[in-house]
């Protein structure tokens, strides 16, 4: 993938002390001096994740809610924990763009036990990215974000219904690792736009939260989503997935839409 030498392959530029500048990379798709909620959750997960850090305990659920558009540019993201405890911790961030709080997030970390002789689920496994096809994103949604993406759709497109893999064109932070689950977290949202149920150019449809729940830790960088998208007859939506990493599903996600019919 081409990606600009003038701007680092990187959604974040880290300035320090809680600090990072997003790049062209972050831009969102809905306007265009606005980031991407995928990548910001990305760096929220980070964020989380170096907070008081355990070993022990493992990330479980974390549901943002956006309070607003989050523009491009700089922005500050704190973490504390809320309720601390041996086997169960509850924490909290929050992302403010210019002294504006524009996201809040909590997230559940649970004890890390040995249950491999009854670990199972119904869920089924879907193919690889190997085997689907490549689905241009770029071709129905703007912005820098959606660009820096690999994406490939398993099976024909049925409006409100699709099965795709995802994974980054950048890296999350410049200079900085991070873990898988903070990539990971940094793709999810983009379900939203992987089963358009009407074209964005006819119809708004933003999620205002994002939810996701966890049964085992992700590995990898490509993200599966089997996506699902209802609209209500009065202005209400929902995206629903089952998540996936190459080794199978791990969990869930849903995103509340407002749903805004363009004249």
């Amino acid at each position: 993938m081409n990606l600009p030498t003038a701007v680092p392959p990187a959604y974040y530029l880290p300035l320090g002390d809680g600090r990072y500048l997003s790049t062209e990379h972050s831009q969102g798709a809905w306007s265009s001096g606005q980031q991407h909620m995928a990548p910001v959750s990305g760096l929220i997960a980070h964020v989380l994740e170096s907070c008081s850090p355990r070993t022990d305990l493992a990330m479980s659920r974390v549901a943002y809610d956006i309070l607003g558009s989050i523009p491009s540019g700089e922005v500050e993201v704190t973490a504390r924990v809320v309720r601390p405890g041996r086997t169960i911790e509850l924490l909290e961030a929050e992302m403010t763009a210019g002294g504006r709080p524009v996201v809040r997030a909590v997230a559940w970390r649970l004890a890390v036990s040995d249950t491999s002789a009854i670990a199972a689920t119904d869920l089924g496994r879907i193919p690889g990215p190997d085997e689907a096809e490549p689905f241009p994103m770029a071709g129905i949604w703007p912005g820098g974000f959606i660009r820096s993406l690999e994406a490939r759709r398993l099976g024909g497109h049925v409006p409100g219904r699709s099965t795709v893999w995802v994974r980054p064109g950048c890296t999350l932070l410049d200079g900085e690792p991070t873990s898988d689950l903070a990539r990971f977290f940094g793709v999810i949202d983009t379900a939203n736009g992987v089963a358009v149920r009407a074209m964005p150019g006819e119809v708004m449809f933003p999620n205002t939260d994002l939810t996701v729940h966890l049964f085992r830790r992700p590995t990898g960088i490509w993200v599966g989503m089997e996506t699902d998208v209802s609209f209500g007859a009065d202005g209400l939506g929902l995206t629903s997935s089952v998540l996936h990493d190459l080794d199978g599903p791990i969990g869930r996600s849903a995103q509340t839409l407002t749903v805004r019919p363009l004249a």
